[in-house]
């Protein structure tokens, strides 16, 4: 019997997290992705802190027609919360999903909103 999707999820998120590490000058972007919501941070891993967080859930974020759109203003909200941090330069981990629909709408968002990586 194969793997679930979590365990198949969980198991790209350890090969990408070996990798991808955030610091001080270039916090990791994380993305969490439920059936309704979308969550982005950005952590210091070598402090172990949060900067940075926004979600679909934040009272400024209105909910669009879907759920792509929204994603993309979370993205606009975290680039826009990093640049009133002075952050600028970020790395970002995809949480183990496919850099596809909502994630990829999220990047593209934090993007436009300033944000490189």
């Amino acid at each position: 019997m194969g793997l679930s999707k979590e365990e198949r999820r969980l198991r790209i998120r350890r090969r990408i997290r070996k990798t991808v590490a955030g610091t001080a000058e270039a916090p990791r972007l994380s993305v969490f992705r439920s059936n309704k919501e979308i969550y982005a941070q950005l952590i210091d891993d070598s402090n172990g802190k949060t900067l940075v967080a926004a979600s679909s859930r934040d009272k400024d974020i209105e909910a669009q027609d879907n759920k792509q759109a929204t994603a993309s203003e979370v993205g606009k909200s975290i680039a826009a919360k990093a640049a009133a941090a002075g952050i600028s330069v970020v790395r970002f981990d995809r949480g183990g999903y496919l850099y596809h629909g909502r994630v990829k709408s999220l990047a593209d968002g934090a993007r436009e909103g300033g944000l490189k990586f």
